[in-house]
């Protein structure tokens, strides 16, 4: 006999099987090999729907089968490397269209979460909300001290909805992997389990409010901005309360140039704020559309939601610098290491072909004047190249990719004359000297001792383990010359590295030594009246330059 959770997966699977043949994708039961427990799918014709875009089918589908696909959806049109723009188009366009829910479960959750009651936590509170989307509905209010704020309640029992949902969608992705060679070859499941983990992470309401604070922290131009304060005893996990501000989108023309604002003066003000935040802070704003940025009577931006973030480690933001940089040389080596270090480029990649293709992608922009250049299209360029050639984007990647895009579309439609990349260039100057620090560099030498020392110190346990397996004939070896010559530089620069940390350790012991025995015995560092600690200093000090000479004459460190 069934179990209540099988019983209702089975109905749910049924469910989708006759949404996905209504609109015309029946096929995919049988290709996944299960047409013949849904017998009833092959009797279903797609009537409209046959006369739709496949990208308007799949929006369509999304929007039936209900929020959870919504919100999926939402979340992969943030992926060009994974999703054709044809259908990216598509998914931008879903919105939450769903009915809020009764304002008694809202005062109720709001109540169990805050542990008092509505009239107790706040001096006044709409019932009516203003605001309702998939996961949550938004009610004004005001505080016992006057302050006017917005409160988000999450919808109840959303989250074991969704986890549901989520689980249901893994069984599929893991039986497509089995299947079809496509889902294998884009590793479908762990893009179901990235975009999983980013939908619950926006069930979380108290990480939506670290996302506000972290981003309120940063320096740049704070008089230019406004980020709404987050009041933490009135949130929690399922309750958000922050304060409520108000002002003219950022893409109404009209009511701005009526308030009398300078919209070339918003439009470089809003593409900065989005650049220092990209990069140079690395912690930016994922989503942000007009409908998220309010124009203050002063001329001041506020940025609202945010659900959705993006972060970039140093080395993402030094090779997507790298592909630009590229990109502007002509070198197509170096687009292809860029794009390399960014994602993972599969085994069975033609690279003859990628080269092909990245030849191209190079001389649309030959002798273009970086004022014509959209930064936009050149990061969806790269997508595209990603999704032809089946190479994986970091998601912190792809959600940059959106975000630019959508900062040039707003910037380029309050002045079609403003260039991204004029007001991208001070930041790239920027990373460039710092790319060029001699302090920073040092400190990341110094910051992986620890790790060349670990491998120095397991480097005979690993060799006696791998000595032991090949003497009972455990191990096959198969490298083609350029796997083996990878490994060979890699190697190289690993025992470069630790030539120049364990120099480093010796010059600093040694002159330490010196400089300890020399105050100790309270006498000048003379014996038979030679210099012995300046003499000392000076060898030591020329052969740790000429170990650098060395190791970095070799492109090898």
């Amino acid at each position: 006999m069934l179990g209540a959770k099988k019983f209702r997966q089975l109905h749910r699977f049924r469910q989708i099987g006759m949404i996905l043949a209504r609109n015309g994708f029946g096929y995919i039961a049988g290709e996944l090999g299960v047409a013949e427990k849904l017998p009833f799918v092959r009797h279903q014709e797609p009537g409209e729907a046959s006369k739709m875009t496949i990208g308007k089918r799949v929006s369509r589908i999304l929007q039936e089968l209900g929020p959870t696909y919504v919100k999926l959806g939402q979340i992969a049109s943030t992926r060009p490397d994974l999703v054709p723009a044809d259908i990216i188009s598509e998914l931008e366009q879903l919105q939450d269209h769903v009915a809020p829910f009764d304002e008694k479960e809202a005062a109720m959750i709001i109540e169990q979460e805050l542990l008092a009651s509505v009239d107790e936590l706040f001096a006044w509170f709409d019932p009516a909300p203003l605001a309702a989307a998939s996961i949550g509905q938004v009610h004004r209010a005001i505080l016992p001290d006057g302050t006017d704020v917005v409160v988000k309640v999450q919808r109840p029992n959303i989250r074991s909805v969704i986890e549901t949902d989520l689980d249901m969608i893994r069984q599929f992705a893991r039986l497509a992997e089995a299947r079809l060679e496509w889902a294998k070859s884009y590793r479908l499941s762990e893009v179901v389990e990235e975009m999983g983990k980013a939908l619950l992470a926006e069930l979380n309401y108290d990480a939506e409010a670290r996302n506000a604070e972290q981003i309120a922290a940063q320096s740049y131009k704070k008089e230019q901005l406004i980020i709404p304060a987050v009041y933490a005893d009135y949130s929690t996990r399922k309750v958000l309360t922050m304060e409520y501000i108000d002002g003219i989108k950022l893409n109404d023309k009209q009511r701005l140039d009526e308030a009398g604002h300078d919209r070339r003066v918003l439009a470089e003000r809003f593409a900065k704020l989005i650049l220092n935040q990209v990069l140079i802070e690395g912690l930016f704003h994922g989503d942000p559309h007009p409908g998220n940025v309010l124009v203050q009577p002063d001329g001041r931006l506020a940025l609202l939601d945010y659900g959705m973030v993006g972060r970039l480690t140093p080395e993402l933001k030094r090779q997507m610098a790298a592909f630009v940089i590229s990109l502007r040389n002509q070198s197509s080596s170096g687009i292809i290491r860029a794009v390399s270090k960014m994602g993972i480029i599969p085994e069975e990649t033609d690279r003859s072909v990628l080269r092909a293709d990245v030849d191209l992608l190079r001389d649309k922009y030959y002798k273009v004047p970086l004022s014509k250049i959209s930064m936009g299209e050149a990061v969806n360029d790269l997508f595209t190249l990603a999704l032809r050639h089946r190479i994986t984007i970091p998601p912190e990647l792809a959600l940059l990719g959106k975000t630019l895009l959508e900062m040039e579309g707003v910037v380029t439609a309050l002045d079609p004359e403003f260039s991204v990349f004029d007001a991208a260039e001070p930041f790239g100057r920027r990373l460039f000297k710092e790319s060029l620090d001699p302090v920073a560099a040092i400190r990341k030498w110094l910051e992986g001792i620890p790790e060349y020392m670990d491998l120095f110190y397991e480097a005979p346990h690993i060799l006696k383990s791998m000595t032991a397996v090949v003497r009972k004939g455990k191990i096959g070896v198969e490298l083609s010359t350029p796997e083996l010559d990878q490994v060979m530089r890699k190697l190289d620069r690993i025992s470069n590295r630790m030539s120049f940390a364990i120099m480093l350790l010796s010059l600093s012991i040694v002159m330490g030594g010196l400089i300890i025995g020399s105050s100790m015995r309270h006498q000048n560092t003379l014996l038979w009246k030679i210099p012995i600690l300046e003499m000392g200093f000076l060898v030591a000090t020329a052969l740790f330059l000429w170990l650098i000479y060395a190791i970095f004459r070799s492109g090898r460190f």
